[in-house]
């Protein structure tokens, strides 16, 4: 049995938490010649009348290396000063008793 292709597809779901008229009417996913992209749908209308989709992709990683980033910037400000005597670091897979 073979590995169904991803390749050129997406799919996109109604946005139940779209709360202003900048935030996409639906969102998804799409992978396109191997990279996986977030997918965001307005939809519009034309001068005429005639409703269209608007659409945004951004890559996955793009995303990911995002967030990467922005938790380096809380941990560098000082904002990331965690303390290393966690309860449950004592406690070794198999040693509960």
């Amino acid at each position: 049995m073979s590995q169904y292709d991803n390749n050129l597809t997406g799919v996109l779901f109604k946005n139940d938490k779209r709360e202003s008229e900048t935030h996409p009417h639906a969102k998804g996913s799409a992978e396109i010649n191997g990279v996986e992209y977030w997918v965001s749908a307005w939809t519009n209308t034309d001068k005429n009348g005639n409703k269209y989709q608007k659409l945004k992709f951004t890559p996955k990683e793009e995303t990911v290396k995002k967030g990467r980033e922005q938790a380096r910037q809380v941990v560098d400000s000082g904002g990331g000063d965690f303390d290393d005597d966690l309860p449950f670091a004592a406690f070794e897979r198999g040693s509960i008793a």
